[in-house]
Parts: structure tokens; C-alpha cells; sequence
């Protein structure tokens, strides 16, 4: 494809233009779109759109007047912004931001087991009294971590885990090899994976399969006093029950940074929880994460104006299509 583009960019209200787009500026007819309004007069026109805040509802709200739009690139590695059966329905090309997280959060789940393992907060918090209390704390080493989702950023947590000693397991929609999990399990084989688990990461993408996985069944076949790490997305967990799980002393304790509602709510019990760490949805962010975005979908866009195949591209039916569901 040679001919100029019109490429429609939605971002969050206020922000600039991401990163490095202006290098195809030459090549491309952008048009910054950060509310509704701004979309419904840009996308009858725009052959591409970059959809640059993950949590825009815009898209599947006015997909119903796009007229020319053939790719879609999410910004974010899930896609749950841009997927929806309309999309998943047509010929529109979806891509992700595959592969750009993946190590950022690998090192930030590790941060969350070695935290709750040496017990950080207390020792902070004994810090602040200016009490010397020796305790001793937990080794990972040999300690066993359940990844749900087998995805490339599963995948790199995985591998940093394994690093370091942990035993590994994945569970993706089938069993298959994976060499950076000592095993991949069928989703049909959560609850009894759970049971032996003693950290549980969610890393898997929200899709109709995925939203309220982890329910007070799930909660109830974990380990007691292990914990729970959520870096995939808030809808895949029953906050309420994950909270009942927590105050009745169930689970050791939960590091989450997605939520139902971001931000989450001030009043909201999670603040005060003792076993709870709570992040504003940071562990993919690292030094440079917006410039490394923007050369994706740059590189990407070259290869769209030279027909050439793009990266990243979503597979939308083994997205949406139904897995076997834990009944």
C-alpha cells in the first residue's frame, strides 16, 4: 500500500500524541482522537486505527460508523479495547503491542514474590518505629508458581521465575510444550492446579472466557496462606470474593495492580489491607515504555504502506472461540 493513509490515534483526554508517531507524519494523515466527538468525525475517514488508551470503550461504541478502517493496532498487549464480535466478525486486521511488557512485568511479579516472602512491609514499617525485631522469611527457591495464561508475557515470568528456582506451571487454553514452564495445563485443570500452588499470577488477556475466572470456588481450592499476584486484568477476578478470601485469612496475601474500576476507588477495603499490595496498573510501565509503543506501530505502519505482512497480529477466532471452562 503506497497510497496516504489516514490514520485515526485515540488516546486518553489531554494526552499528546504518543511518541514518535510524527515519524510518519510523510506518510500518514493522523488525526488525534480523544473523545467520543473527535471519533465520530474521524473514523468514516480512517483506514487505521491506534488505539493508544487501553481502557477506551470508543471503538466498540462507534464501530457501528466505521466505514474504511482495515487495521486496528492496540497500544497494550490485550486487546480487550478492540475485540469485540463486530471486529472479531469482520475482516478489520487487529495487532498488538506483543512482546514490549513481557519483560518489565516478569520483574515485577518477581519484586511482589520476593516482597511477600521477606516480609518488606513489616520490616519498612518496624523501620519507621525504629524497632529491631529479628524474623526470618521465606525462601522462593523450590516454592511452586502457577501462571495463568501461557502467553508471551506468562511466558517471560515464567522464565525469571525458573531463574531463580521457583517450580513453574502455566495454564493456557490446551496443554501443550512450553520450555519456559516445567508444564502447561488445560484450563479444565485450574482448581487442581491451584491446590498446589504457592503463588498464583494472573497474566492472562480478558476475554469473554476470562472475565470472573477466579471466584470464591478458585479461592477456596488455593493453598491456604498462598497468595495471589493479578497482572492481567481486574474482571478476571471476583474482587468481593478475593476480599473474603483475604479478611478470613484464606490467602497469604495479594499484589494487584488491575482492577475492576481504575482508578480504583479511595474507600475501597483493599487500601487497608495489610496482605494487600496495590499498584495503579504500573508493572508493564518501565523507563521508555511510550517510545518503544511508538516504534511498534511505526515499524508496523511501513510495513502496512509496503504491503508488507504485519507483527503481531491477533488471531481473533482463538481469542473468542470458547475453551473448556472450569465448571
Amino acid at each position: 500500500m503506497t497510497s496516504r493513509s489516514t490514520v485515526a490515534v485515540i488516546v486518553r483526554d489531554g494526552d499528546p500524541l504518543p511518541p514518535g508517531l510524527d515519524a510518519i507524519i510523510d506518510g500518514a494523515d493522523i488525526r488525534l482522537v480523544r473523545t467520543a466527538a473527535d471519533l465520530a468525525i474521524d473514523l468514516l475517514e480512517a483506514d487505521v486505527l491506534a488505539v493508544f488508551d487501553f481502557n477506551s470503550t470508543l471503538v466498540r461504541d462507534g464501530w457501528r460508523r466505521s466505514g474504511r478502517v482495515r487495521w486496528i493496532h492496540a497500544g497494550s498487549a490485550g486487546v480487550d479495547a478492540v475485540l469485540f464480535p463486530e471486529t472479531a466478525a469482520g475482516d478489520v486486521v487487529i495487532t498488538n503491542s506483543r512482546g514490549v511488557f513481557g519483560n518489565a512485568i516478569a520483574e515485577y511479579v518477581l519484586g511482589l514474590v520476593l516482597l511477600f516472602a521477606k516480609d518488606l512491609p513489616t520490616t519498612l514499617a518496624l523501620q519507621q518505629r525504629r524497632s529491631w525485631r529479628h524474623r526470618e522469611s521465606e525462601m522462593i527457591a523450590g516454592s511452586r508458581l502457577l501462571i495463568v495464561g501461557a502467553g508471551s508475557i506468562g511466558r517471560a515470568i515464567g522464565r525469571l521465575a525458573r531463574g531463580v528456582g521457583m517450580e513453574v506451571e502455566g495454564i493456557a487454553r490446551s496443554e501443550r510444550p512450553e520450555t519456559d514452564f516445567g508444564r502447561v495445563r488445560p484450563s479444565s485443570e485450574l482448581r487442581g492446579a491451584l491446590a498446589t500452588a504457592d503463588v498464583v499470577v494472573i497474566a492472562a488477556p480478558l476475554t469473554d472466557e476470562t472475565r470472573g475466572l477466579f471466584g470464591p470456588l478458585e479461592f477456596a481450592a488455593m493453598r491456604r496462606g498462598a497468595r495471589l499476584i493479578n497482572v492481567g486484568r481486574g474482571a478476571i477476578v471476583d474482587q468481593a470474593a478475593l476480599l473474603d478470601a483475604l479478611t478470613a485469612g484464606r490467602l497469604g496475601g495479594a499484589g494487584l495492580d488491575v482492577f475492576d474500576d481504575e482508578p480504583l476507588p479511595p474507600d475501597h477495603p483493599f487500601w487497608g489491607l495489610a496482605n494487600v499490595v496495590v499498584s495503579p496498573h504500573m508493572s508493564g510501565d518501565f523507563v521508555g515504555w511510550q517510545e518503544a509503543l511508538g516504534a511498534l506501530f511505526v515499524d508496523n505502519f511501513r510495513r502496512w504502506q509496503r504491503g508488507q505482512p504485519l507483527l503481531n497480529v491477533v488471531d481473533k477466532q482463538c481469542y473468542l472461540a470458547p475453551v473448556g471452562r472450569v465448571p
